[in-house]
């Protein structure tokens, strides 16, 4: 079973929750704070691992997590970081929020490894918050917390000319004849379920990776059949080759069958119709009489003014064949060699899941509520009744804009601010 998509749960880790102890020694009756930090949190790794060439363990392995930090211990001890879980991946890969639909990264080309998702930092122990003024602080920093996110993988496979066509036009012939790919090949509709990738050595000069791109029908674009799944395959090519059954053995249009086929790709992605097209006439080697020389004629007349040049061929005998291959390749020395990447259009780092939002709102006159992950686990270790711990808290509800939005609604010193079940009277 060849998988060209998944869906799948990511986590990095989470930080180590910083400790509170106090030295305690025979004859060092007030030794000092000495609770160690807390580790980091394991980094989510997606590398690319270039003997993959299917997303099929997607579908038995659904969820990856990082290691967690370990606490922090007494005697100053640093908790141990969590491990980094690396998730191997094909090149050409695509990695995409799964509520969103954004792209996060493209793991093709130069991309081969990126963190996805860090781990969350180790939390302070209470050994760094001793001062001359508190010097028996009692509480600590928690760990931040692990990042996680649904993402969707897409495997868009890399080739330079992509083949298309209805089915049985003779495509896997084709590309089992100039590759050593070996595509299975039968007279009946559907035989490639999957895109087949080959390189075409060519004499004299460079070769080139085609891709076998299986049947397409009308509605594709519509996800009709099987086109949703396939037409994503053709997005990375720089050029291609239509294959059209020229001599109508099952009774179809072939200038039908070509309009029909780009109008899908048109349909489908825009771009996909804007690329440079050859045509590949195939079945010539059946024709009767003059039959190649009119159908010929009039594919040439249809779409050569549009800049599409036509190539009656045979995939079996190889006729005309030649003459196509290298006609392609002179085409794609003429184009860019930028290579298609797929733009990131989606930041975790930058999204909810590390700058936590949290709400400041006035329910009434006189009284404010203030609510939010980050504000709730602060409060959890702060203590609050000592004078240290409530400066700390006020510099944390500065820093994060908390008083300048208190502020921007109004409130007047003597007013209540509401925090889980805590209540404080506020006062420049």
């Amino acid at each position: 079973m060849f998988a060209d998509s998944a869906k799948i749960y990511i986590r990095s880790g989470k930080g180590g929750d910083g400790h509170v102890s106090f030295r305690r020694e025979l004859y060092v009756p007030a030794g000092g704070p000495d609770g160690g930090d807390g580790g980091r949190g394991g980094n989510l790794i997606f590398e690319v691992d270039e003997g993959l060439n299917t997303l099929n363990d997607f579908r038995h392995i659904r969820k990856y997590c990082a290691g967690d930090g370990q606490p922090g211990g007494k005697r100053r001890c640093h908790g141990a970081n969590g491990a980094d879980l690396i998730v191997k991946v094909p090149p050409g890969t695509i990695i995409k929020d799964t509520e969103t639909g954004k792209v996060i990264t493209d793991m093709s080309y130069e991309n081969r490894r990126e963190i996805i998702l860090k781990g969350g930092n180790g939390g302070k122990g209470n050994m760094n918050y001793a001062t001359p003024t508190m010097q028996v602080p009692k509480y600590a920093q928690p760990g931040q917390p692990a990042k996680e996110m649904y993402v969707t993988l897409e495997l868009k496979v890399i080739a330079d000319v992509g083949l298309v066509g209805f089915p049985n036009v003779g495509k896997s012939t084709l590309l089992s004849r100039v590759t050593n790919a070996q595509p299975k090949i039968a007279n009946y509709h559907f035989t490639t379920l999957n895109p087949n990738l080959g390189v075409v050595d060519l004499d004299g000069c460079d070769g080139f990776v085609i891709a076998d791109i299986p049947g397409l029908i009308e509605g594709a674009s519509e996800g009709i059949g099987l086109g949703h799944e396939f037409l994503k395959h053709i997005e990375r090519t720089k050029m291609i080759i239509h294959m059209v059954d020229a001599a109508s053995t099952e009774g179809r249009d072939p200038i039908c069958d070509i309009k029909i086929i780009n109008e899908e790709l048109e349909n489908y992605n825009p771009k996909l119709a804007k690329l440079p097209q050859v045509i590949g006439a195939n079945k010539c080697d059946v024709f009767y009489g003059d039959e190649e020389e009119t159908v010929i004629t009039l594919l040439k007349e249809e779409f050569e003014p549009q800049g599409i040049k036509v190539f009656p061929i045979s995939a079996v005998s190889g006729q005309g064949v030649k003459e196509l291959l290298y006609y392609v390749k002179e085409q794609l020395s003429l184009l860019p060699e930028e290579p298609i990447i797929f733009e990131r259009e989606f930041f975790p780092e930058e999204d909810n899941y590390v700058n936590e939002p949290y709400t400041v709102e006035k329910e009434e006159e006189g009284l404010y509520v203030v609510e939010g992950p980050r504000v709730e686990r602060m409060l959890g270790y702060t203590n609050l009744d000592s004078e240290k711990g409530f400066e700390f808290f006020q510099k944390f509800l500065r820093e994060n804009e908390i008083l300048a939005k208190l502020e921007e609604l109004g409130i007047q010193e003597g007013d209540t601010v509401r925090m889980y079940g805590l209540e404080f009277d506020y006062y420049k």
